[in-house]
């Protein structure tokens, strides 16, 4: 049995079930692990809901409390404790230590701990996981006008992400990647190969982006927020083109776009801690157009 642990907010946590299909598609006994969310507490704790429970009908499988506690070894059970001291321990965790880990596909009895964000996981089950993960039919009408309207344009998502981003470590880690120069640069990249793009932008922050994208073919998407966040997600899929943040919230908006022909850029970089070089990130990254902080495509 494989066991994936879930953490992170939505775009995480779709992540890890879209290896936990990956394994199902490869044949192997697969299981998620909603401690984080469900029983634990203190700092193992996710102060993030779990969000996979609010997509419609997404089915998986979830280990049981016997079998989390067989694959890490920690109980602090009387019995548990001396057998560690007279056998050892058993812990079987895998640990994510790189970008791409295909090895993990020949293991089998281990309990898998990281995000797993590597496209090339998933680019031959990308169609399935396209069919699996269905939204919820939203109360709010504007959601509806919205996509009927993205229907009959070649709407373009555009992911602007910055409030969260600038409280981690003063934005040393993600922020300054998604520039203004990249911004612009992907704009004039689908400018030049589509035909009278309408762009739609999400943001967290609202009158940042009403002071820079007011031109006449931009449309701000404002008014999903809290639990009806998702909804920015399925529009971006609703698209037929998607400019992305450094934000699994936004790539997965891109990933489940299902328009044969769409163009889907991102920044070259995730954040700022990467050491990974161009040509890997493109190997990792099939069909992605990628984009660095000064505006080159690379």
């Amino acid at each position: 049995m494989i066991i994936i642990h879930v953490m992170g907010g939505l775009g995480n946590q779709l992540y890890q079930y879209a290896l936990y299909e990956k394994f199902k598609f490869l044949g192997k006994e697969v299981k998620l692990d909603l401690y984080a969310y469900k029983e634990a507490k203190g700092e193992e704790r996710e102060w993030r809901a779990l969000e996979l429970e609010w997509l419609d009908a997404l089915k998986y499988e979830v280990c049981t409390e016997k079998e989390r506690r067989l694959f890490l070894d920690n109980s602090m059970r009387v019995t548990d404790r001396i057998r560690r001291k007279l056998t050892g321990r058993r812990e079987r965790t895998i640990r994510e230590t790189a970008v791409y880990m295909p090895e993990i596909f020949s293991m089998d009895n281990v309990y898998l701990y990281g995000f797993w964000s590597c496209e090339r996981y998933y680019i031959d089950i990308i169609s399935l996981l396209q069919q699996k993960i269905k939204f919820p039919k939203s109360a709010d009408p504007r959601n509806l006008q919205t996509m009927q309207a993205m229907r009959q344009e070649n709407a373009v998502s555009i992911h602007i992400r910055r409030d969260d981003y600038l409280t981690v470590a003063d934005g040393k880690r993600y922020m300054g990647i998604c520039t203004e120069a990249y911004y612009n640069s992907a704009i004039n990249y689908i400018a030049e190969r589509v035909k009278n793009p309408i762009f739609y932008i999400f943001s967290d922050d609202i009158t940042y982006v009403r002071s820079i994208y007011n031109k006449e073919n931009m449309r701000i998407v404002d008014w999903n927020t809290g639990r009806n966040s998702l909804y920015d997600m399925q529009l971006m899929s609703c698209c037929k083109h998607n400019i992305c943040a450094n934000s699994t919230f936004s790539m997965w908006g891109a990933r489940l776009n299902q328009n044969p022909d769409k163009l889907m850029l991102r920044p070259l970089h995730h954040d700022n801690y990467e050491t990974i070089d161009t040509k890997t990130v493109h190997q990792n990254w099939p069909r992605w157009i990628l984009i660095d902080a000064l505006g080159t495509v690379c």
